[in-house]
């Protein structure tokens, strides 16, 4: 299990950035980085192609997973993430209030 999720509602701490909100739209794993909406957004320019007209588009790159905290959605702050096993379930839990943090279905 992977400390981030899909979906999940984070806090960027450093980079040009810093203090935005947003939503986790890709986790790739392998890489330690994600994809936030909204952050880190870049300018290309694009050729025409068959399914899509040239101009100039913004995309939003990977980032680094240690330059973000997770908010936590029961007390709203930005904290780390721990794990907690309860009978054969492994969760996801806040440091700063306990609370467990709800697993996203249907990646």
């Amino acid at each position: 299990m992977f400390k981030f999720q899909k979906g999940d509602q984070v806090l960027i701490t450093s980079g040009k950035d810093k203090s935005k909100k947003g939503k986790i739209e890709k986790v790739i794993a392998f890489e330690n980085k994600l994809v936030v909406a909204g952050i880190n957004t870049y300018k290309r320019h694009r050729k025409a192609t068959r399914s899509q007209a040239a101009g100039i588009y913004e995309i939003s790159r990977p980032i680094n997973i240690s330059k973000i905290a997770l908010i936590c959605p029961k007390c709203s702050k930005p904290t780390r993430v721990g794990f907690s096993i309860s009978g054969k379930v492994k969760v996801r839990i806040c440091k700063k209030c306990q609370g467990t943090i709800t697993v996203q279905k249907g990646e």
